[in-house]
């Protein structure tokens, strides 16, 4: 997830020091403890949609994915290969994956991720500002393409936008919060054809400016408020107050749920609006 310009309060716990590494293997360890889920709930999810979006607006061509905050790939590596989040966090806080250098893991992970790679992939663009982490998903082959640009500070590139007119589908799984309605607008002012979008967002944020965002480029979006999805444990008891007091904030209630002592997401589904 992108940290460029950060939207997020004080009282959220900020892991700065694992998201633009060389490779994952510290964000992997750090997140193990903390039982970071929300990927592994999003794999199903967005299988579906880029199958629903694929038929929807059937072409014969595989529909292009955008994935936002894209981090080190690893949406990317759950939706285009054999692979779950499980098989990650073994694969990268196993002893022998510690004994490599960045060269040699980026080597092994090309191998690793080929010898996985479902026949149904879907190409993949990677935005996030930052740029060792898309830099090792281009590198490692999760990526078609990478883009470490940050659409809060400033306006996407040529080459972004020439991307973005070739996406289908928006999917983003940590961002909303640390990217705004500003980078929605952005993205969906660059497309040329009907885009949908896929975002699991924090309870304790609203998602309500990046609805508005979406409905003025033609989005509808629809979401169960009866479903919650796991992220992660809290790391103690003034994250867990802070965002009890965000959930409630945003119009949620927490009991159960972020008062039982994680984070939780809602799913928001965005389609164009019927003609």
């Amino acid at each position: 997830m992108s940290r460029g310009t950060s939207h997020v309060s004080a009282g959220k716990t900020r892991f700065d020091e694992i998201y633009d590494e060389p490779d994952p293997r510290a964000y992997f360890r750090r997140l193990a403890p903390l039982e970071y889920e929300i990927p592994h709930h999003a794999q199903a999810v967005f299988r579906r949609d880029l199958a629903h979006r694929a038929a929807a607006h059937g072409s014969g061509e595989p529909v292009t994915v955008l994935d936002l905050c894209c981090s080190y790939g690893i949406n990317a590596a759950l939706l285009n290969h054999h692979l779950t989040l499980a098989d990650l966090y073994a694969h990268y806080t196993a002893p022998r994956a510690q004994e490599l250098s960045v060269a040699e893991l980026i080597v092994r992970d090309r191998r690793f991720y080929a010898a996985r790679r479902r026949a149904d992939a879907a190409p993949v663009i990677g935005l996030d500002a930052a740029r060792h982490a898309v830099g090792y998903a281009l590198a490692v082959g999760l990526l078609d393409e990478a883009y470490a640009e940050n659409l809060e500070a400033g306006p996407p590139s040529e080459q972004l936008r020439a991307a973005v007119a070739r996406t289908g589908l928006i999917t983003v799984t940590g961002g909303v919060g640390y990217v705004t309605s500003r980078t929605f607008d952005a993205l969906l002012g660059c497309a040329a054809r009907p885009v949908w979008v896929s975002a699991f967002a924090l309870r304790t944020f609203s998602y309500e400016p990046v609805r508005a965002a979406l409905a003025a480029h033609g989005l509808v979006t629809e979401s169960d408020p009866s479903r919650a999805y796991p992220q992660r444990l809290f790391t103690g008891p003034v994250e867990r107050d802070h965002a009890i007091a965000q959930t409630v904030l945003a119009g949620h209630d927490p009991i159960g749920l972020e008062s039982a002592g994680r984070y939780h997401a809602r799913l928001y589904q965005s389609r164009p609006a019927p003609r």
